[in-house]
């Protein structure tokens, strides 16, 4: 009988936690014969095998190796997808332990009532304990002493115990398509989706190296075509803390996130390229800042949309030489004659697209944070009012990308639209 489920757990290195991890889904109450465990090791050059071996009577178990060539978890778990059989996949990380109703509890989202078939569904699995810069107290020694139902039992609702992402969640009754940004939720240390729609949707993208960020663009993708996020309370798992490195992580996460930027350059992935950026993820509790930045975006964004500025603008570029490129920031649908060809920058797609309508202007759909403008290629920069909304909270990082990218800059933000607007 093929399995219902696959389970894909990357490692490297990391022996003893995948001990815990495979020991965790051998203690599954579902039969064992229902779902396979699929081990993609990146390069691990400890006693990994040797677990393996050990769990090989236990598990319906597969094993992938790939050779060391740095930290490469997207191709690994690629590769761990291609050797599954099952319908669904479940991707969990070594060090991760699994409750004992963690397969039951994914496959039933898909195929109960919360994914009855009618739209594509992706399980966002609740994992205790993840708090990676300020490990629960206890847990490490918890988890390595009793089995995951016990640690369950020991901690119950302590605030440092509960999953970093339960506020937001409890926050829209634990209904995930109500955040704002319901694709960074997607965290790849616990979740699962079908594989029809894994790979209809380009697996994980494997140009990603280092630490973080392959989940959240996969889980933009599978938004973007229309699956519905469900959060997986049955589905619960553990995770083990273990030491990291935040420069290391903070490093590697913000360049990963200006690459998806660089793939998707839309605002919503200039807030969360500043996000990682500023190193705010270090800091917050959990991500809900991030959603109720976005949601400031699209609130501004409904009042200014008959904001116009083109006299702003006219004043702003009226004497500059002939021939000189002008970037606008906030450009408004309506640009005055006096700037016959520039690069247009604005928040609101619909805005742009009026601006450039049957005009000879590059356009970037972004808040200007972060756009794809090379250094220093424009003469001048114009920043304008329609960035007022916003500019209390990212003025000075949208300063920052004017100078980066024009070598003047005229910061017209804080002016009254003229009457000719």
């Amino acid at each position: 009988m093929s399995p219902l489920v696959s389970v894909v757990i990357p490692t490297y290195n990391r022996a003893a936690e995948l001990a815990r991890t495979l020991s965790s889904l051998a203690g599954q109450r579902t039969p064992i014969d229902d779902f396979e465990v699929v081990v993609a090791d990146d390069g691990s050059s400890d006693q990994t095998a040797e677990v393996i071996r050990a769990f090989a009577t236990r598990l319906n178990l597969r094993y992938h190796y790939q050779e060391d060539q740095g930290a490469r978890a997207a191709e690994a778990r690629n590769a761990g997808a291609r050797l599954a059989t099952a319908p669904i996949l479940v991707f969990l990380d070594a060090g991760t332990v699994a409750g004992p109703d963690f397969v039951r509890g994914h496959h039933g989202l898909h195929t109960g009532a919360a994914g009855d078939g009618s739209a594509s569904s992706a399980v966002i699995g609740y994992t205790y304990g993840y708090r990676p810069f300020d490990p629960t107290p206890g847990l490490a020694d918890a988890v390595a002493a009793l089995t995951p139902e016990k640690v369950r039992a020991r901690y119950g609702d302590d605030p440092s115990f509960l999953d970093t992402r339960h506020r937001q969640f409890a926050m829209v009754d634990f209904d995930a398509n109500a955040l704002a940004l319901p694709w960074i939720m997607f965290w790849s240390m616990n979740m699962s989706v079908h594989a029809d729609d894994f790979w209809q949707v380009g697996a994980f993208d494997e140009g990603y190296r280092g630490w973080g960020v392959e989940d959240l663009d996969l889980g933009l993708r599978l938004y973007k075509r229309g699956t519905r996020f469900v959060v997986g309370r049955e589905a619960w798992a553990i995770e083990y803390p273990h030491p990291r490195n935040p420069a290391a992580n903070s490093a590697s996460v913000t360049r990963n996130a200006l690459r998806m930027l660089g793939k998707f350059p839309e605002p919503a992935l200039e807030l969360n390229w500043a996000w990682f950026a500023t190193g705010d993820w270090l800091v917050e509790e959990d991500s809900l800042d991030l959603h109720r930045r976005y949601q400031s975006l699209v609130d501004w964004q409904q009042q200014s949309r008959d904001l116009r500025v083109d006299g702003v603008i006219d004043a702003a570029v009226r004497g500059m030489p002939t021939g000189s490129s002008v970037a606008v920031f906030g450009c408004g649908a309506a640009v005055p004659a006096s700037l016959a060809t520039g690069t247009l920058v604005d928040f609101d797609a619909e805005v742009l697209a009026e601006a450039a309508r049957d005009r000879p202007h590059q356009t970037h759909h972004a808040l200007g944070l972060r756009t794809p403008i090379r250094d220093q290629s424009v003469d001048l920069v114009v920043i304008t009012p329609r960035l007022r909304g916003m500019w209390h909270r990212y003025g000075s990082q949208i300063l920052a990308e004017a100078h980066r990218v024009g070598r003047s800059v005229r910061d017209c933000s804080q002016d009254r639209p003229s009457a000719t607007s």
